[in-house]
C-alpha cells in the first residue's frame, strides 16, 4: 500500500512512523521544506493541496490512501472536497473532526450523552482550567487559582480569537483510548497514560494493562465506543481523561490521528492504529508494555521535554538501537552539542521497562558527557 500523508508536524511523524511500521510505502506532503515528517519519509513533496489542487490530485491517484495529519481547517476541508467524488480513500471524518474540534460543542454533546465530565465554573471551586474551544494540546491553556487569574486567561483566548472553556481542575492520572468507526461499528482499543512536563505538555506516553483498573478500563471503552457512535465516526478518534478519586472525567475528544499514543499502543501491544484504519487486521492486544519518550540535549543536559520542544527536531530519522534504546526518532548526530529525541522503548512488564529506561538514560548521560538530568512535572496533577 502506498499512502500519501498531509501534514508534516508531529502528527505526520507519527503517521509516517506507523506507515512504515506497516509496511506501506509513504508520501509526506508539506508546504514547508523543513517539516520534520518530510525526512521520515519514502518520498516527499512541498506544496499545499488546498492551494495547489492540480498537482496535489496528480500526486494522490498514485496512492491507495490519504491521510491528513494536520489541524489546518482550510486544508482538510480541501481534502474532503477534493477526494469526495474520487475512488480514493480519505482515511478521516471531517464531520466527526468538526464536533471534537470544539470543546464547546463536544462537551455539550458529552454532557447529554451522559458521559461524566469536570463541572463547568462558576459550579466549582478553585483551581479552574482555563482553555481555547478549538485548539490542541497544551496551547492558551491556563491553570487559574482565582480571579484574577481567570480574566488573564480569558484575555489570552481572545488574543487568539477563540472561545473559552471554563472547567474544574480534575485531579489525577491523565489517560487516553482511541477508537475507530465506519459509521455503523465502532471498536474501542487501550488505555495510555499521558505524562506531563512542567507546562502541562506531553512528555511521556506509557502502555500497559495496568493503567486502569479492569473495572475502569472496560468504563473507558465503553465511553470511547459510545463517543464514536455519538458523533458517528467514519474515522480515528482519541478520548481524553482523567482517572480521580470520584472516576473517570472526560476532557476531550479529537478525531484525528493523535500524535504520540499510537507508537507507544502498537511498542506494548502489536496493534498498529494506522493499519487498523486502513486495512483492519483485529489483531489480539499483546500483553505487554511501552514508554514513548521526548527529550532535548542542550548544555550540557539531558531535559525531558513536551511535543513543543520536541517539534523543533530537524530532520529526524529512525536510528534502531541508539543508547540501548528499542529506537529513537532523532536527529541526534555524534558531537552534536543541542539535539532531539524520542525514546521508544518495550519489555514484558513495567518493572523491566523502567529498568530499560534508566540504563539507556545513564548511556545517554555517559557517552554524549552531559552533567545534569532533569525532568519537570506539572504544579498540580
Amino acid at each position: 500500500m502506498r499512502i500519501a500523508i498531509v501534514g508534516g508536524a508531529l502528527q505526520g511523524m507519527e503517521a509516517v512512523y506507523l506507515a512504515k511500521k506497516a509496511g506501506f510505502e509513504t508520501l509526506a506532503i508539506d508546504k514547508r521544506d523543513n517539516a520534520p515528517a518530510l525526512s521520515l519519509s519514502d518520498e516527499h513533496e512541498v506544496l499545499d493541496p488546498s492551494v495547489q489542487k492540480k498537482k496535489a490530485m496528480k500526486l494522490f491517484e498514485d496512492c491507495d490512501a490519504v491521510l491528513p495529519a494536520c489541524e489546518d481547517l482550510t486544508l482538510l476541508r480541501a481534502l474532503d472536497e477534493m477526494l469526495s467524488s474520487s475512488k480514493i480513500p480519505l482515511l478521516f471524518d471531517i464531520g466527526s473532526y468538526m464536533i471534537s474540534s470544539s470543546k464547546v460543542e463536544s462537551n455539550r454533546m458529552m454532557y447529554e450523552s451522559e458521559i461524566p465530565i469536570p463541572t463547568d465554573w462558576p459550579g466549582c471551586g478553585f483551581p479552574v482550567i482555563v482553555k481555547p474551544s478549538s485548539q490542541s494540546g497544551s496551547i492558551g491553556v491556563t491553570v487559574a487559582y482565582n480571579k484574577d487569574d481567570v480574566d488573564a486567561g480569558l484575555k489570552k483566548i481572545k488574543e487568539i480569537g477563540d472561545l473559552p472553556v471554563i472547567q474544574e481542575f480534575v485531579s489525577g492520572k491523565s489517560v487516553s483510548m482511541e477508537a475507530i468507526g465506519n459509521g455503523r461499528e465502532f471498536r474501542s482499543f487501550v488505555t495510555t497514560e499521558i505524562i506531563l512536563d512542567g507546562g502541562y505538555d506531553c512528555k511521556r506516553v506509557r502502555c500497559s494493562p495496568g493503567i486502569l483498573s479492569k473495572e475502569k478500563d472496560d468504563e473507558f471503552k465503553a465511553i470511547s465506543e459510545k463517543m464514536a457512535e455519538r458523533i458517528g465516526l467514519k474515522a480515528l478518534m482519541d478520548v481524553e481523561a482523567i482517572d480521580t478519586a470520584k472516576g473517570l472525567r472526560v476532557i476531550e475528544i479529537d478525531a484525528r490521528i493523535p500524535s504520540q499514543t499510537p507508537a507507544a499502543v502498537l511498542a506494548a501491544t502489536g496493534i498498529n492504529l494506522l493499519e487498523e484504519l486502513a486495512s483492519p487486521k483485529f489483531r489480539k492486544a499483546a500483553a505487554g508494555a511501552s514508554s514513548y519518550e521526548h527529550f532535548v540535549i542542550k548544555d550540557r543536559t539531558i531535559m525531558t521535554c513536551g511535543e513543543k520542544e520536541f517539534a523543533k527536531v530537524r530532520n529526524p530519522r529512525i536510528a534502531k538501537g541508539l543508547f540501548g534504546s528499542d529506537e529513537m526518532i532523532t536527529d541526534h548526530t555524534p558531537n552534536a552539542d543541542v539535539w532531539r529525541g524520542t525514546m521508544i522503548n518495550s519489555a514484558r512488564s513495567d518493572g523491566e521497562l523502567e529498568k530499560k529506561r534508566a540504563r539507556c538514560i545513564e548511556r545517554i548521560m555517559s557517552e554524549c558527557d552531559l552533567e545534569r538530568f532533569i525532568d519537570t512535572s506539572p504544579e498540580l496533577v
